[in-house]
């Protein structure tokens, strides 16, 4: 049995929805009992604009190995840019 772990934050960037493109205002990330895809526990991703309403959301639910990849392919990226001059605000 596991407990949901939620934590939430701030965050500047734009999902595209249903609707087509929203302002995103708010990142939940939980670890938990997945909608869709078909394993006990995933890790959540809800990226959201709450004053924008429900049409403003984009969820995502991935496995456990996925998500650490992407934690790895973020860094990656990042580091890149950085070394390349290009990461605005890095310092």
């Amino acid at each position: 049995m596991c407990t949901m772990i939620v934590q939430q934050a701030a965050i500047d960037g734009s999902g595209k929805g249903t609707q087509g493109w929203f302002t995103v205002r708010q990142i939940n990330v939980s670890y938990d009992h997945p909608y869709h895809v078909p394993l006990e526990h995933a890790l959540n991703i809800d990226f959201v604009n709450e004053a924008e309403g429900p049409g403003a959301r984009v969820a995502v639910e991935l496995s456990v190995q996925s998500a650490r990849h992407l934690v790895q392919t973020i860094r990656a990226v990042l580091a890149r840019a950085e070394a390349g001059g290009y990461l605005e605000g890095a310092r």
